[in-house]
């Protein structure tokens, strides 16, 4: 198989496997977005509560 015919190959089956995926329609499209954009918040507080944490820490031991 010449290196021509692979790259072609490659291209026709992932459009083939692109026709075959589920795509989701507003409504789901919305709610997953709702859902990742409220664990990227949650997760910024966590992760800014234990940074402040560590900081204060490393303060009442005289490191930072």
């Amino acid at each position: 198989m010449s290196k021509m015919t692979g790259i072609v190959s490659f291209f026709r089956d992932g459009w083939g496997e692109l026709k075959r995926v589920r795509w989701p329609n507003r409504k789901e499209l919305l709610s997953y977005t709702v859902v990742v954009v409220i664990t990227v918040i949650i997760m910024a507080i966590v992760v800014f509560l234990f940074d402040l944490g560590v900081s204060e820490l490393l303060k009442l031991i005289g490191l930072g």
